[in-house]
């Protein structure tokens, strides 16, 4: 995909019906509207459902080998996830300006924390990106620039993390471009993750918020670490050609393994032409259907 094409024709889409202007307000609380893929931001997708991610070898080798009891180690119960996780998770967003003291034009916005995610500083002021050798956190570095009536923030410098919560990795050379665009009471944020390492095609997600006059919370709970039960010493993982899961997609729903495992491929309704003869459509949807007694 032409990821210059591809953020035309989202701008495109989103703006069709809205006048160009300058810099608007996205300061207030802004409620999710989770039933929006509400399997993958409510319990979370099946193990290895990675259908319509552009995966190379190396992202599709990474992903088959996390084990979700990775998270229940005593040092990973309380680990950040990364800005990725604005969209990726089930939570609603909190955003605010920070004025220059000097100016009083907007230095920063800010995306606030929650329980697994640090809070977001987009720089407004211009300041340059640190070099490539400077450290990476969860929290990455971010930067921000007005297009229009659209916020377009650039984050880099943030560590390995995961773009689906099935294990479909992320690496630390990865740059996440953030579009905000308000409509109204209706806040539309797009992400684009560009991995040179796991990816061979930019991914896109969006999401959909609405204006809330109840604040959203900022930071959650504190997460305490606990034991889950997880052997001393033992990184929980799958060796290659191991995981269980490879076939659960087939199992449950008929579609092939190639669909699941993902590819550029399967981001396209040309796939599906290709896949077609191989699909077998189930006599009874299993579980996580629309309408639970549907045939």
């Amino acid at each position: 995909m032409n990821l210059n094409k591809a953020r035309i024709g989202l701008a495109a889409l989103l703006c069709v019906s809205f006048p160009a202007m300058a810099e608007i307000d996205l300061s207030g609380s802004w409620a999710s509207i989770n039933h929006e893929d509400a399997l993958e931001r409510g319990g979370g997708p099946n193990p290895v459902d990675w259908a319509g991610l552009p995966f190379n070898e190396a992202g599709r080798a990474k992903a088959l080998s996390f084990s979700q009891s990775i998270i229940s180690m005593p040092e990973r119960i309380c680990w950040f996830q990364t800005q990725w996780h604005i969209a990726a998770g089930p939570f609603s967003l909190r955003m605010w300006a920070v004025p220059d003291p000097i100016t009083g034009k907007v230095q920063a916005w800010i995306v606030g924390a929650w329980e697994t995610r640090a809070p977001m500083t987009i720089w407004m002021d211009g300041r340059p990106h640190p070099g490539k050798n400077a450290p990476h956190d969860q929290t990455g570095f971010t930067t921000g620039v007005w297009n229009g009536n659209e916020l377009i923030a650039t984050t880099t410098h943030i560590k390995t993390g995961y773009i689906r919560r099935n294990g479909a990795p992320s690496s630390d050379q990865a740059t996440i471009t953030t579009h905000f665009l308000r409509h109204g009471d209706l806040l539309t944020v797009a992400l684009f993750m560009e991995d040179p390492v796991y990816l061979t095609e930019p991914y896109i997600l969006t999401r959909s918020y609405n204006l809330s006059t109840n604040p959203v919370a900022i930071g959650g709970p504190p997460c305490i670490v606990g034991d889950e039960g997880v052997e001393s010493g033992r990184v929980p993982h799958y060796l290659p050609g191991k995981n269980p899961f490879v076939d659960e997609m087939t199992k449950l729903y008929g579609i092939p393994e190639e669909a699941s495992l993902g590819g550029a491929e399967t981001m396209y309704p040309e796939f599906r032409d290709k896949i077609k003869d191989k699909f077998k459509l189930p006599a009874k949807c299993p579980k996580n259907c629309a309408n639970a007694g549907a045939n």
